[in-house]
């Protein structure tokens, strides 16, 4: 939902998708108070009665984001048939359909818990433990995609694998450009083919 569409929200609720929209766009530090107070149409009291600092919005839109971020991806996942190939190396190459799609997406500014670590992981308390917890269930999702036949700490350090993978692919599209983006998608679905390789073969039935 973009900025346009919010006004008629209750005040709470605008003022959080507003920071959301211009923290992502525009990055936290480059956003301040007074902008996403004039840009959600509240006053000064209305927005220091539901978040009394910076940081307490900043923690309140890394909640958001990862709600929000954490449904498509598992709605992406499901669209692009991560179901009908779960357990087979197939299903992790579907990372990388969604990756693309993301990538394609005009309002694409990459990694908001990356972005936010980098800009005030070390100043906005919580801020990191939000970021990783992410991460881990980022990891979680990918990890649901492999064979239930594999050894739990085996299965979890190749979810672990892909899952960096797709930073680094999400990092490298970030840096502008279609080609860009094009070449991380690529880069992403070498590497997660490479991880498919060692899997078990499931298809593979012992002989009658």
């Amino acid at each position: 939902m973009g900025i346009s569409s919010i006004s008629e929200l209750p005040a709470r609720e605008r003022i959080l998708r507003t920071a959301h929209d211009l923290f992502y766009a525009d990055g936290i530090r480059a956003t301040g108070i007074d902008r996403v107070i004039a840009t959600s149409g509240v006053t000064k009291v209305t927005f220091y009665r539901h978040f009394p600092s910076k940081d307490d919005l900043v923690r309140a839109f890394l909640d958001h984001r990862h709600g929000l971020w954490m449904a498509w991806f598992v709605d992406a996942l499901g669209r692009l048939g991560a179901q009908q190939r779960i357990g087979g190396g197939q299903a992790l190459e579907v990372l990388a359909d969604a990756m693309a799609e993301w990538f394609a997406d005009p309002a694409f500014r990459g990694c908001a818990f990356i972005n936010s670590v980098v800009e005030v992981g070390g100043s906005v308390g919580g801020a990191s433990d939000i970021s990783r917890e992410h991460k881990r269930e980022m990891v979680e999702v990918i990890a649901g995609l492999l064979p239930e036949s594999m050894e739990g700490s085996r299965r979890m350090a190749v979810a672990q694998a892909a899952a960096l993978g797709v930073d680094g692919a999400i990092v490298k599209a970030q840096m502008g450009g279609t080609e860009l983006a094009r070449e991380a998608v690529d880069d992403l679905r070498r590497l997660l083919q490479a991880l498919a390789a060692t899997l078990p073969d499931i298809t593979s039935r012992p002989s009658a």
